[in-house]
């Protein structure tokens, strides 16, 4: 058998994924400009080496074996690994990051991150922006706190509070958003008595926002009754965007459905339930030892105003 090292390589991980993914070798092989006997070949020798069946090809389908999906699991985080080894690299020689990726809760204003996106473009003064390129995301619940342990991120802005603490990740107070529980004029509970208790609510649709984790275990909820109808939406504007068009009830940022309260385009509503008040906070890795890049410092320092926080969770 070869070594390991010879066969499992980035080349090797990336043509087992693109299979997976696209069902077949021949699509793969489209896609990676190969022809399909090579891309057949080469899986062979992956399998070969490994002595271990990555593809069932029973099917049409190239279905992924408990083996290839354990290949592909942990190749996973070997690339993401490799990834980073080059990040740190990047980051010594130069001290500025080649990517820093931004993870930010659906609850975070993104005027507001595009405003400091603008004015990390233009902070160094002197006629170019920084060599770091940014990415964002846009995560919801427990997505934004996995994004960063899976090392999707490397900075999440809207964490929630309770996360336990992790070895090389550090987190400091955003601030608090408050909800109201709201409804669109026209829905049934517009014109209910107040203050609503479950029994009340329980009949009604809710629109609920999808946990964007990408872990396989069951992603958060909020406010959803046992039983109760629900649409569920990918994000916080598009929570709003469904509650003001009637499609359902539920709690809303109040910085959010404050303006449409005021011009009667949402009702307020008092419900039985404690005040909803989520506490976020955000993250960042840092080894230890070692200091941050020059584009994540820059960031820290932005999020170390008051002003910048309070807007982040305002500036909608």
């Amino acid at each position: 058998m070869l070594n390991a090292r010879h066969i499992i390589t980035p080349d090797s991980l990336h043509l087992v994924a693109t299979v997976a993914r696209l069902g077949s070798m021949a699509a793969a092989a489209r896609e990676l400009g190969l022809v399909p006997s090579a891309v057949t070949y080469r899986v062979r020798q992956i399998e070969a080496g490994l002595d271990a069946l990555l593809f069932d090809r029973s099917a049409r389908v190239a279905r992924v074996t408990p083996a290839g999906a354990a290949l592909l699991g942990e190749g996973q985080r070997v690339l993401a690994e490799l990834d980073a080894v080059a990040r740190r690299v990047q980051r010594i020689a130069t001290g500025w990051e080649p990517e820093l990726r931004i993870a930010s809760d659906s609850l975070v204003a993104q005027r507001t991150l595009f405003e400091l996106c603008e004015a990390f473009y233009t902070h160094t003064g002197a006629g170019q922006p920084p060599p770091t390129r940014i990415r964002l995301q846009r995560e919801t619940l427990s997505g934004t706190w996995h994004s960063l342990l899976d090392g999707q991120a490397d900075l999440a802005i809207g964490v929630v509070v309770d996360t336990p603490p992790q070895a090389g990740i550090h987190a400091k107070a955003l601030g608090e958003v408050p909800f109201v529980f709201a409804v669109a004029p026209h829905h049934p509970l517009a014109a209910a008595a107040e203050p609503l208790d479950d029994a009340a609510i329980w009949p009604h649709r809710i629109v609920a926002v999808a946990d964007s984790t990408r872990r396989s275990s069951p992603g958060a909820t909020v406010g959803i009754l046992a039983g109760q109808d629900t649409l569920t939406v990918s994000g916080m504007p598009d929570k709003l965007a469904a509650q003001l068009r009637g499609l359902g009830c539920g709690f809303l940022p109040q910085c959010l459905a404050q303006n449409h309260i005021e011009a009667g385009r949402l009702v307020a509503k008092r419900t039985m339930r404690a005040a909803r008040v989520s506490r976020l906070n955000y993250a960042w890795h840092a080894a230890a030892g070692q200091q941050p890049g020059k584009a994540l410092a820059w960031w820290l320092k932005q999020l170390e105003s008051p002003q910048t926080r309070a807007a982040l969770l305002v500036h909608h």
